[in-house]
């Protein structure tokens, strides 16, 4: 008698991190992992968040990946220390959430920035001459104010953006978009409050969404592992790794102005204090 051949990943749950800002190199990867927990056909998906989110459409594009596994993989989501903003709408894509009681979580909204050198231009004898195609093609232009019209126009598009996240909330968590717009002012809460809320569905542990994980697909919590599915790092970036680490606090701050810089001007669903 020939015994069907069952692949070692159908006793193992997936891990997938989403840590940091999330931008395009963070889509890339965790859309890459993403195929890879279908491919090889795990059961369930544990995909620990600890993000103070970032750009809209890259949170987007990771969550309604999600939303598409979801028909073929169970999903528990893990909140570390912040999932905000975007990390909230990532989690969306989620069959179940877990957040730990002092999870920093929510910041629902919407923020758009620019810099404004006017005047610091002026001081130092610089200024240019556009030549453009219309009104508001240099919008957000570093070198002058906004006019009141382009403030409209982008007062607009934030609206728009934000509709898109309260209404995928209501959706993802059962609630009423009246519900969700009474906390989605942007304001932070704790993993504790996000329950009573009702954006999340239970107060825990990674260990608690793991064991959750393989019980939703009647396999053993006790003798379920886990794989963790991590971008294959060229030599070099793993040789310097420990360089690295050593110096993480200037590295994370030269990683924030890298992303201020490629984001300015774009809609950011991030939370940063």
């Amino acid at each position: 008698m020939v015994w069907p051949f069952k692949p070692k990943f159908r006793k193992q749950i997936a891990r997938i991190e989403v840590t940091g800002a999330i931008a395009g190199a963070t889509r890339k990867r965790v859309l890459e992992a993403l195929k890879i927990v279908e491919e090889k056909k795990f059961p369930a998906l544990l995909l620990r968040i600890d993000s103070p989110g970032g750009t809209v459409g890259d949170s987007q594009e990771i969550y309604s990946a999600l939303k598409r596994l979801r028909e073929k993989v169970k999903i528990v989501a893990s909140f570390g220390n912040i999932s905000a903003s975007g990390g909230v709408y990532i989690g969306m894509g989620a069959e179940h959430i877990i957040a730990n009681p002092g999870t920093i979580t929510g910041s629902i909204g919407v923020i758009l920035r620019g810099n404004n050198l006017e005047r610091l231009l002026e001081k130092i004898g610089i200024s240019f001459k556009v030549v453009k195609s219309g009104p508001y093609k240099d919008i957000l232009a570093f070198d002058r104010e906004l006019t009141e019209a382009e403030q409209n126009i982008l007062q607009e598009l934030i609206d728009i953006s934000y509709q898109q996240f309260i209404q995928t909330v209501a959706e993802a968590r059962s609630l009423t978009v009246e519900n969700v717009r009474n906390f989605a002012d942007g304001r932070i809460f704790t993993g504790q409050q996000a329950l009573e809320l009702g954006v999340i569905d239970r107060v825990g542990t990674e260990e608690d969404a793991r064991r959750w994980a393989a019980e939703l697909v009647n396999l053993d919590p006790e003798k379920t592992t886990v794989h963790t599915i991590e971008e294959r790092k060229p030599l070099l970036s793993r040789v310097f790794a420990g360089t690295r680490q050593v110096s993480s606090g200037l590295g994370a701050g030269i990683d924030w102005v890298e992303f201020e810089m490629s984001t300015s001007g774009l809609p950011l669903w991030l939370y940063r204090p």
